[in-house]
């Protein structure tokens, strides 16, 4: 990441623009925090009354009335789901992955509509009992209303990332009950700089979103822990062999995800239609494992309790719960990766404490150190926030041994996933649709230009045919160093340089400038981006590179406008981060 610093304006305007930057991020945070805690609250009220909770399927005293709620919940919820998903644009719901693409691009805002459609679908997903998470959803919702404040007060590009961080943070803080996570999570996967301009707004964000949770709402926390004992020494060992494991489950988890849905590509049904066969097989499963519904909260807290579970319970539920969640994201459900990813790693570090101890008969004082130990090596890589994963963990139990732990597996986890998978699911997401993160923000824009955006025609152009003194004259009057054969129909034949043309006219003979053609000299076409043509570049020492469509001669790229459109890139975004842009 970026390490920047905010300019140091003088005068009244700058400070009074960063105030009412800082105001307008206490306004988005509050609009946010609201809007998330609404959404938490109407997706327990809608577990609660299609009996899809667990206290509410515990009050049911019909059988039958419960079997067929959890087999046709789920059905009918995903095929409402489905219908919804037809009204937007790339018949899928935004996630996440559109946020950090719409920053990272500078492509332009997130639109309001498809965002709100997102959350009616995820809102749905949710409340029928899909294996999906809250938080992504939450995170958008939030995001979405920073950029809609921006656009209602018609701000620049560089106020837009940051209200849209703003919504983010907030979010995050009033889900989890955590500022400090809201705000790092914000600069960590969705900005991916540090500028002081953006901590402010971010800041208090996220702060109002933890006074509205708190104070005015009174959210209780994601799950509590009791004091703890302090662990030896030489567990963490363990702590760190749960994050190398923790890191493969995590990236067992992301893949399952990707081939359920390209796997859903392939099935002879209509989009609209699979997430209602997601749900038919997911309530069918839940018929005897009735954990695996919903956002899986009651097998979270109980994971964290020692001898609540067995570990062929634990195993089984863990299982489960992937290929649910597998099955519901990708077949079309509407929804998050994270909750699902905080069960699931739960569940993986229970299990391996119920091991230690089957293998040991050790006591079970610490058990709670290695569930959320297993938490945090599964969620941060499946993020990509491993220091957002502390402070979660940090502001909900306020442990100082419990977060040191944690600590233990990111170490191992984040880094050994982000080898072997990608940085994050999101970045993986982006990967295949063609957005590649994975060497920063600049290389991504470079990505997004095109050949055709720097092309000219300032060059020297000879017919094949020309013979050589005809060809070195051309050249000595353009001022070039290097001439493109084009014949008379436009198409091309390849690059001559100066040099060869000189040395074939001083070895005699009759040669015409097809002559002196280098056939190895890579072109370029309109499509290719700003990198590749930077990648060819290093593979010639000519001044440009030719650019080509089906043979025919458009124009050349220079290696020096190439550079120069490289630094203004780079200015730009620096400018844009510390508030200039």
């Amino acid at each position: 990441m970026e390490t920047t610093t905010a300019p140091t304006g003088r005068g009244p305007v700058p400070v009074l623009r960063f105030l009412g930057l800082v105001l307008l991020g206490a306004a988005i945070g509050g609009v946010a925090a609201l809007a998330a805690a609404g959404f938490v609250r109407a997706v327990l009220a809608l577990n609660a009354l299609l009996l899809i909770s667990p206290r509410s399927r515990i009050m049911v005293a019909d059988p039958v009335l419960l079997t067929l709620a959890t087999v046709a919940v789920p059905t009918l919820g995903g095929l409402v789901v489905g219908l919804l998903h037809r009204r937007l644009p790339e018949g899928r719901p935004h996630t996440p992955a559109d946020v950090i693409a719409a920053v990272q691009t500078r492509r332009g805002r997130l639109p309001a509509r498809e965002g709100g459609v997102s959350a009616l679908t995820a809102l749905l997903s949710l409340g029928a009992g899909a294996s999906v998470g809250q938080y992504g959803p939450l995170v958008h919702l939030g995001a979405t209303l920073g950029s809609l404040g921006a656009r209602l007060l018609r701000l620049g590009r560089s106020e837009d990332n940051i209200t849209i961080a703003c919504g983010v943070a907030a979010a995050i803080s009033t889900a989890f009950n955590a500022p400090l996570a809201g705000i790092v999570f914000a600069h960590e996967v969705v900005l991916r700089h540090y500028a002081l301009r953006a901590f402010a707004p971010t800041a208090a964000a996220a702060l109002v979103g933890h006074v509205i949770a708190t104070q005015v709402l009174a959210q209780g926390a994601l799950f509590h822990v009791a004091d703890t004992a302090v662990p030896r020494a030489w567990e963490f060992a363990l702590f760190l062999g749960i994050g190398g494991l923790g890191a493969l489950l995590a990236g067992a988890y992301m893949h399952a995800i990707l081939a359920m849905g390209r796997l859903a590509g392939r099935l002879p049904l209509r989009p609209e239609w699979r997430p209602a066969l997601a749900g038919a097989l997911l309530g069918l499963t839940a018929l005897w494992v009735p954990d695996i519904l919903g956002i899986g909260q009651e097998a979270l807290r109980f994971a964290t309790i020692a001898g609540a579970f067995g570990g062929g319970e634990l195993l089984l539920v863990l299982v489960l719960k992937v290929a649910a969640t597998a099955l519901c994201l990708g077949l079309g459900f509407s929804g998050g990766v994270f909750s699902p990813a905080l069960v699931i790693g739960t569940l993986f570090g229970a299990l391996c404490a119920t091991l230690l101890a089957s293998l040991t008969g050790g006591a079970t004082e610490t058990f709670v150190f290695y569930a959320v130990c297993g938490m945090v090596a599964v969620t941060a890589p499946v993020i990509g926030a491993p220091l957002t994963s502390l402070l979660i963990v940090f502001e909900l139990t306020g442990n100082y041994a419990l977060t040191t732990a944690a600590l233990a597996s990111v170490t191992l986890a984040s880094p050994l996933a982000a080898q072997l998978f990608g940085r994050s699911l999101f970045d993986i997401q982006l990967h295949r649709r063609g957005l590649d993160l994975s060497a920063g923000r600049g290389r991504a824009l470079l990505m997004e230009r095109r050949a055709a955006d720097l092309l000219s025609d300032d060059c020297v152009t000879l017919a094949p045919e020309s013979p050589l003194q005809a060809a070195i004259a051309a050249l000595a009057r353009g001022h070039h160093g290097e001439a493109h054969l084009v014949d008379a129909a436009g198409r091309y034949h390849g690059c001559v340089t100066l040099a060869e043309l000189e040395a074939l006219h001083q070895a005699g003979g009759s040669h015409t400038a097809a002559d002196g053609v280098d056939a190895g000299r890579p072109t370029l076409s309109p499509a290719t981006t700003m990198w590749e043509a930077m990648t060819r570049l290093q593979e010639v020492s000519g001044e440009a590179l030719a650019v080509v469509d089906d043979d025919r001669f458009l124009g050349v790229v220079y290696e020096a406008r190439i550079a120069r459109a490289y630094l203004e890139q780079s200015d730009t975004l620096r400018r844009e981060e510390q508030g200039h842009g």
